[in-house]
């Protein structure tokens, strides 16, 4: 979104974007090969314990041998932008200036393609360095309708994706995400405000609320992520969208009686959509 060749200054173009300029200038900084391999296996690790905290995931590491304090694991924790998944009960505050909307789809039967749409990011880790992937996803079908890669956490990104899933799919009734900071933004409820998509937000910590992103996320890091050494993020767009691929197009899915996203989310579509 943002052309740095463009006649209209960065700072500029940020501010027509309601984007933050930190994120306009942001260079990714090198991180240390330990360090990386280090917030690897934290990933590896709340993927598999979702409700471990930095003191309990610095003690498996200890476990491991691994020489670090509670407060290093929180840094890194907070650097992947993920946390213990677990209800806290009055602890919805967002960012200063941003609205928390109640969440709803609880109780409610999604019983069709574009009914309610969800979308997540989760931390992607390479051989040198890390990025941040961003997906969106058609509840009742599982399928992903538009993803993006980034190296910051920025809202720009996501609004990219969300913008395509648009564009090549309609419009869902209901369209869910955490509290992250990119989600209440202005920018990121403008456009679905625009586009008069009733708008849910997970409660905080609350990670059933969004689950079937969060099957997404470990499909996509045990099957494809952990497999590899992505060399640099053009590496990894490339790995990921074929896997992203095959998982619409042929990867079966016992909740969805052993068929494929794909042929749930077309074989529900309305005859004329679907053509």
């Amino acid at each position: 979104m943002i052309d740095r060749e463009h006649e209209l200054a960065l700072t500029r173009q940020a501010a027509l974007l309601k984007l933050s300029r930190s994120g306009v200038y942001y260079r990714a900084r090198a991180v240390a090969p330990a360090a990386l391999a280090v917030m690897r296996r934290i990933d590896e690790l709340h993927l598999a314990y979702p409700f471990a905290g930095s003191r309990m995931l610095r003690d498996l590491l200890r476990g491991e041998g691994v020489a670090i304090g509670r407060q290093r694991v929180a840094t890194m924790m907070r650097r992947m932008a993920i946390a213990a998944l677990y209800r806290r009960p009055s602890t919805s505050k967002p960012a200063p200036g941003h609205k928390i909307y109640p969440y709803l789809l609880r109780s409610v039967a999604v019983e069709r393609p574009n009914q309610a749409w969800a979308m997540d990011i989760t931390y992607i880790p390479m051989a040198r360095g890390f990025v941040y992937l961003a997906a969106v996803i058609d509840w009742f079908s599982r399928r992903v309708l538009s993803w993006r890669l980034s190296i910051t956490m920025e809202v720009a990104f996501c609004l990219e994706a969300v913008e395509e899933a648009l564009s090549r799919h309609g419009r869902p009734e209901i369209f869910n995400t955490d509290q992250g900071s990119q989600f209440t933004s202005a920018a990121f409820t403008g456009v679905l405000l625009d586009n008069t998509i009733a708008i849910s937000m997970d409660g905080k910590g609350a990670w059933r609320d969004n689950v079937f992103v969060e099957r997404l996320w470990r499909s996509v890091k045990y099957e494809e992520v952990y497999l590899r050494a992505y060399d640099s993020v053009g590496d990894a767009r490339v790995s990921i969208g074929r896997y992203l691929d095959f998982y619409n197009r042929k990867r079966p899915h016992s909740s969805l009686d052993g068929r494929t996203p794909d042929r749930v989310y077309f074989d529900h579509l309305p005859q004329v959509a679907a053509a």
